[in-house]
């Protein structure tokens, strides 16, 4: 049985060997293909990358349960664990020169998450964080901001890859926080944001139609600083990331709100009341 401190040493170690990929890789000449939708983009970058982790994890953890975004799967042969990897979470950043990107490996020990490692390879900053162990970034702990005010606060969101399509689209709660907060933001990688939150650069974070893999690490991180997670109504975070509020914990209950449309400082509208 393998300790959840052994587990992140070789996340940490995963991570960081991703990154240095991704680094040597940045803003060279690269293929890049599509996947659901012409903005859906994957590069040679995000498979040679998946392709380290996974073919590590088969060598030295060949019995546990792997799902990863570039398609990677396998159960568990022995053991309770299942890595969750995004091998380059904002490969549209990437793709363009935009340094805006990361390494994500979130860690399940029988499906509660037990291990997040995000590394951002330009910034040369690695997140981490164990279940009950706290949240670091570089090593030195870190903690969610304490502003309560919405009107002061600084905000993050994303846009999912059927947004030229769809009607959910989330431009509607984009337009309320932007007329209601301090500045709201939008670059491109779910894992940064997450972890930006946790770290205090970040006030809250929302999003909708995100996979397990942009969430897995950074979720757990936000939590062990100290913030809160959930879904839009303020239920449960899922597992498959179908949608993501992120908060310091004081802004939570005022972000939900304005996710159904309500004033921040009202009660949510019942359903049917127009």
């Amino acid at each position: 049985m393998s300790s959840v401190s052994e587990t992140l040493d070789l996340a940490v170690r995963l991570a960081r060997a991703a990154g240095g990929v991704q680094r040597e890789r940045y803003e060279t000449k690269l293929s890049i293909g599509t996947k659901s939708a012409p903005v859906d983009l994957v590069t040679e970058v995000d498979r040679r990358c998946e392709e380290l982790i996974v073919e590590t994890l088969a060598r030295e953890r060949g019995g546990d349960a792997i799902l990863a975004e570039e398609g990677s799967r396998r159960e568990a042969t022995s053991g309770d664990w299942r890595w969750v990897i995004d091998p380059l979470d904002g490969t549209v950043n990437y793709a363009h020169g935009y340094p805006r990107f990361c390494v994500s490996i979130g860690v399940e020990h029988r499906g509660l998450r037990s291990v997040g490692v995000v590394y951002d390879p330009l910034l040369d900053e690695l997140y981490h964080a164990t279940a009950g162990g706290g949240a670091f970034r570089n090593g030195r702990p870190i903690r969610t901001s304490t502003e309560s005010e919405i009107g002061r606060g600084l905000f993050a969101t994303g846009f999912a890859y059927d947004v030229h399509r769809s009607e959910n689209d989330n431009l509607d709660h984009f337009a309320r926080f932007v007329k209601t907060a301090r500045a709201v933001r939008r670059d491109g990688s779910a894992a940064l944001d997450l972890c930006y939150v946790a770290s205090g650069r970040l006030d809250g974070y929302w999003e909708l139609k995100l996979h397990a893999w942009d969430v897995a690490a950074g979720a757990l991180i936000v939590e062990e600083a100290g913030g809160r997670t959930s879904d839009l109504a303020g239920g449960p975070l899922p597992a498959d990331g179908a949608s993501v509020v992120a908060s310091n914990g004081a802004l939570h209950d005022a972000m939900l709100r304005l996710l159904a449309n309500c004033a921040p400082d009202s009660p949510p509208r019942s359903p049917g009341i127009g």
